[in-house]
């Protein structure tokens, strides 16, 4: 687990060469076809040599939550260990790793009234306000979504107009077993300046191998719009503000790299809470045999044959 840009895919591809795992995507974005580019998806090539679990799955109209996420690497993970390999979970949305230990609260189904009224009202008065009146009701979760963030700001909401509860007091007291030893390797650079010049340099290369061509080829079918979950996808929002003229691609490059920041920070804080967690610098190299040293005396202390 690690921010975006952190190295988690090549350094996992090193454990896949070591160890008899089976690589199981924790992304909200690798799950959709055609969205290769902006995703930073492994190639062709790559996904032929170790296949990921949980790439490509969906088509980008459909949405896939986490509780979705929860249901399908469960099931994996029970096949891969009775196939007697080990799962080995890479990804960056943290609302799947925590979704994927600890379990979702039962939340009401979405009704379609209540989210009318509620783009309504924000389209009225702003997000601004409609963040005041999640104040009010949940400050918790308040605090946690950003203003800017529609989608979870208006889900919290909705919660709270169907059952009367906010939504962290139907979420605080669930308990789910998890049965398995979890090891966490965190992968970082340590450095936030080599983040933030890895994010920058990422994004350029993306442009350079066709991203844009990659969005208007979305918009171009017709079925795909802005408020569909695979399009507010970071990166994603801002081509698709550019082709719809908004700003010029100058100004696309920086809100997108503004944005995939702001992203790898909501990252790095839920990770710096993970207590049971192993950091490592992925700054200067990929740290591939500390890793791999630390992977071995784990799976030793818990006595597994790699025979």
């Amino acid at each position: 687990m690690g921010p975006t840009a952190a190295g988690k895919t090549d350094l996992a591809l090193q454990v896949a060469q070591q160890f008899p795992v089976e690589i199981i995507s924790v992304d909200s974005a690798l799950v959709y076809r055609g969205m290769d580019i902006g995703t930073a998806k492994p190639d062709k090539q790559v996904l032929e040599k170790y296949p990921h679990h949980l790439v490509d799955i969906i088509d980008p109209t459909q949405s896939y939550s986490a509780g979705s996420f929860r249901k399908d690497a469960l099931a994996l993970m029970d096949d891969i260990t009775k196939r007697g390999k080990i799962p080995l979970l890479v990804g960056g949305t943290m609302l799947y790793f925590k979704a994927l230990q600890q379990g979702l609260a039962e939340l009401p189904s979405a009704d379609s009234s209540v989210r009318a009224q509620l783009d309504r009202d924000a389209e009225q008065y702003g997000l601004g306000y409609l963040h005041d009146r999640l104040a009010k009701i949940d400050p918790i979760s308040a605090a946690r979504i950003h203003t800017n963030d529609p989608q979870r700001l208006q889900r919290a909401l909705e919660v709270y107009e169907i059952t009367g509860k906010s939504l962290t007091e139907l979420t605080q007291n669930q308990t789910t077993l998890f049965p398995y030893h979890v090891f966490k390797i965190i992968l970082s650079p340590f450095d936030r300046k080599v983040l933030h010049s890895r994010i920058a340099a990422r994004y350029n290369v993306m442009i350079e191998n066709g991203f844009i061509e990659e969005v208007k080829s979305l918009l171009d079918r017709g079925d795909c719009h802005q408020d569909l979950p695979s399009i507010r996808a970071v990166g994603y929002r801002q081509a698709w503000s550019f082709l719809n003229g908004e700003y010029d691609q100058a100004t696309l490059i920086d809100k997108a790299i503004i944005a995939t920041r702001q992203m790898a920070k909501r990252q790095l804080t839920w990770l710096r809470a993970q207590n049971d967690g192993v950091w490592f610098d992925s700054g200067p190299d990929l740290p591939v045999q500390q890793v791999l040293t630390y992977i071995a005396e784990q799976l030793k202390e818990y006595d597994y044959s790699l025979n």
